[in-house]
């Protein structure tokens, strides 16, 4: 007599209340560490995506819900380990010397017609998974020659983590007032302390339009490529290792090596050296004739 009792998984899984990849986790065995980062993956997830509003019970019942039976004092120490409680993760106050609450919140970046560099930068956190731990990467690229002009890698979520990617980008850059950035809406970019550094440097802020991730399609390309590229391709096996990595793929192959399709073929850096003489306009002119031929071949 079968065990399903003519069920298919998919519908036993359903009337029990979890996951079928739960199912098949319990019935196969699992390495805890595996697990321990499947579970830190999903309440960085449940976190995230509710800007940090939940807290630990809020999470252990959304885990639940997703299959996953953890305990609440579980959920309440990775919450902690990870920063993901308490101040770290609320939204602080804006200070006077900030722009507006309400002027964060309009998508200045789509309204700006590029013609160079320093115009409108892109920034967005991704996470990587390392053997025994999730690290985070804040990237900051330049929205006309996509290149890499600020980043960094840690072990928070917290501000100081695109704080640090933002200060190198502007000592990188030196831009003049003016200049528009543009994020998704995560709790971070809201922080009063991040703001204050783009207000003191004459920076406009501009966010993601609600239910839109399409917005910060530069920023997610080029995630994909990182992690395709560099992070898959390799063993990393802690954060000093991974940074290593990252920088020398960023600074040294990305930026100055990789030929982009949406720049005529071109590195970002060679791209931005042609801009200054006056040939980009050609450049991609030429590179959309070319891409509209290929698709009717």
């Amino acid at each position: 007599m079968s065990l399903q009792g003519g069920l298919s998984i998919e519908r036993m899984c359903l009337l029990a209340g979890v996951s079928r990849a739960g199912f098949y986790r319990y019935l196969r065995g699992f390495d805890p560490w595996d697990e321990e980062m499947l579970v830190r993956s999903e309440i960085q997830k449940i976190v995230l995506q509710h800007q940090g509003r939940y807290g630990y019970r809020r999470a252990t019942a959304e885990l639940r819900r997703r299959g996953m039976l953890v305990n609440h004092k579980r959920v309440a120490r990775i919450m902690r380990e990870d920063s993901l409680v308490g101040d770290a993760v609320k939204l602080a106050a804006p200070s006077s010397r900030t722009p507006k609450a309400t002027e964060i919140y309009v998508n200045l970046a789509n309204r700006v017609r590029l013609t160079g560099v320093n115009q409108v930068w892109v920034a967005d956190i991704t996470f990587i998974r390392l053997k025994r731990e999730f690290v985070y990467l804040a990237a900051v690229l330049d929205r006309f020659s996509r290149k890499v002009v600020g980043w960094d890698l840690d072990r928070t979520l917290t501000t100081r983590l695109p704080l640090a990617a933002l200060q190198m980008a502007v000592v990188n850059r030196k831009p003049e007032p003016g200049l528009v950035h543009h994020s998704d809406r995560g709790i971070q970019y809201a922080d009063s302390g991040y703001l204050r550094m783009l207000h003191e440097h004459g920076i406009y802020p501009s966010v993601s339009r609600p239910g839109r991730p399409g917005d910060n399609a530069n920023c997610e390309s080029f995630f994909r490529t990182l992690k395709r590229e560099e992070i898959e391709a390799r063993e990393y096996g802690n954060l000093e290792d991974l940074r290593l990595g990252i920088a020398a793929f960023i600074e040294l192959y990305y930026n100055e090596n990789r030929l982009h399709s949406a720049l005529g073929y071109r590195p970002p850096a060679e791209f931005e050296r042609v801009t200054r003489s006056g040939e980009a306009a050609t450049i991609l002119s030429k590179t959309r004739v070319d891409l509209r031929a290929s698709s009717t071949i």
